[in-house]
């Protein structure tokens, strides 16, 4: 069983940053590969970023690639969201998501959930 608790949301204008961190609890944070996807009102869940369990490979959604940058600290048990250049449409709630196998871009194929935190992208 791995528990994610998601914090750094907030409100931001645009073209400002916000790092998101996600926590895991137990010892095999490295054996997961980790995601990251937003789900705005009205839309469905949408992949944003994935990280393979060493952190060699990475993976972006396209409309965040370039600005977003996905990284992991397998010591602290933390995977990480830095979200830079921030737009309205970046507006959603924000999940992490582990899946004990390699990175999907895929939300069914994640096996635990955080239960998300808000960013807000004002114009």
């Amino acid at each position: 069983q791995v528990q994610l608790v998601e914090s750094g949301g907030g409100l931001v204008q645009a073209g400002g940053s916000l790092r998101l961190s996600c926590v895991a609890s137990g010892r095999t944070f490295s054996t997961y590969a980790m995601g990251w996807f937003r789900q705005a009102p009205g839309k469905e869940r949408e992949f944003v970023a994935a990280i393979s369990r060493s952190g060699s490979s990475r993976y972006y959604g396209h409309s965040v690639q370039g600005r977003f940058t996905i990284s992991r600290d397998n010591a602290k048990n933390t995977v990480y969201l830095q979200m830079n250049s921030l737009k309205p449409e970046d507006t959603a709630v924000y999940y992490c998501a582990a899946r004990y196998s390699g990175s999907s871009y895929i939300a069914r194929e994640y096996d635990y959930w955080g239960q998300g935190t808000q960013v807000t992208v004002s114009s």
